[in-house]
């Protein structure tokens, strides 16, 4: 098993007199997380998958949640969002049973999050889980077999089944697809035209990498442009895709107000489009690879508690920056680029202006961009 590199957040929090929410998507190995958390404490488990045990909780008093914990110190709901009034009870066990520690994990962080949100304002650690990152990756397969497995995680993602399915990466990840995508996030927000979905997904899919129009999808799909953003900000909240906006301070020509989609996982988006060739057979590896850089990027960040903030760079003149991170008032700039012997050309008016220099991130030194 993987360790993860929140474990020993989250024991750090243990016993601090608030409750622990993880959240994040489907199969990432929350409850396996917690579960290893605990595995040497005395604990209560409630899932929320389970009829019974929504009943309970749904309108439950301060006096039958102390006999449910009884003697217990910890008490562990997982699925929590589809529990109604979940938020109250969190807060009861909060305020009332202090030598309780609540921990919360939910699929739906959206549902999660508005039901917990002004219960437990001031009452809570919140972190989200992802597919593995490359760290956790790295360090528990070591370096060389790491190496060695670059290229297929290129193309069949960091799902923790994917990585402990060695050879039957396809199958995995397609049965992933459609039951997390298909069904989930049609459950989520009660969606009514999964060919819409699939048709959005499979466009945003092949734009990899570029700017995104929603009037474009909109023209390409056949709907119309708030149904496209209705759709990718359901995808957004169910942690399928991320947004990376345009990066402007200065320059009259900047690009301002356009954005780039990308996915938290390169096999959800090779498993959209159909396509499991290896590299040497692909047209899309300088999109792949990007895509990896930026979202094991995204990852390096959430776990290691920096405030930095993702952007690209352009300018009407098709002046561009593939990555640019803004920390603490300091500005950063990336090119990425698979193979080590590309030549990159580095706007002079982005490094004069922002009185920083731009890193080119390839195959030889991509390790010092997305670990410690």
């Amino acid at each position: 098993m993987i360790n993860r590199l929140l474990q020993k957040t989250l024991r750090t929090k243990m016993g601090k007199g608030k409750a622990i929410l993880l959240i994040g998507p489907r199969q990432v190995g929350k409850t396996t997380l917690i579960n290893k958390l605990l595995s040497k404490k005395q604990h209560v488990f409630l899932n929320g998958d389970d009829g019974t045990v929504r009943e309970l909780l749904e309108h439950i008093n301060t006096a039958s949640l102390k006999q449910l914990i009884g003697k217990n110190k910890v008490l562990f709901i997982d699925e929590a969002q589809r529990i109604k009034n979940i938020g109250l009870t969190l807060k009861i066990i909060v305020d009332q049973i202090k030598d309780c520690q609540v921990i919360v994990s939910g699929s739906s962080a959206f549902e999660l999050k508005n039901y917990t949100h002004e219960p437990l304002t001031g009452r809570k650690w919140e972190y989200k889980l992802y597919p593995v990152s490359w760290e956790e990756f790295e360090q528990h397969y070591g370096y060389l077999e790491a190496e060695q497995q670059l290229e297929c995680r290129l193309i069949y993602g960091m799902y923790p089944d994917v990585l402990n399915h060695p050879g039957e990466e396809r199958d995995v990840i397609r049965n992933l697809t459609e039951s997390y995508l298909y069904k989930d996030v049609f459950a989520l927000e009660k969606l009514r035209k999964p060919e819409v979905l699939e048709k959005i997904l499979r466009a945003l899919a092949y734009q990899l990498g570029n700017e995104v129009s929603f009037n474009e999808v909109a023209q390409l799909v056949g709907v119309d442009k708030n149904t496209v953003q209705k759709y990718i900000d359901v995808l957004s909240k169910a942690y399928v895709i991320f947004p990376l906006s345009s990066f402007s301070r200065n320059l009259r020509n900047e690009i301002k107000t356009q954005q780039k989609i990308y996915f938290y996982d390169n096999g959800i988006r090779n498993a959209i489009i159909g396509n499991f060739n290896a590299l040497v057979n692909r047209d899309d590896v300088g999109k792949l690879w990007e895509n990896f850089l930026i979202a094991e990027r995204f990852k390096y960040n959430a776990y290691h508690n920096s405030f930095a903030k993702g952007y690209f760079w352009r300018t009407v003149s098709q002046q561009e920056v593939d990555y640019v991170e803004e920390k603490q008032g300091r500005i950063k700039g990336y090119e990425i680029k698979w193979n080590p012997k590309a030549k990159v050309k580095i706007p002079k008016s982005f490094t004069t202006t922002y009185q920083t220099d731009v890193h080119k991130i390839d195959r030889s030194n991509f390790r010092e961009f997305v670990k410690r």
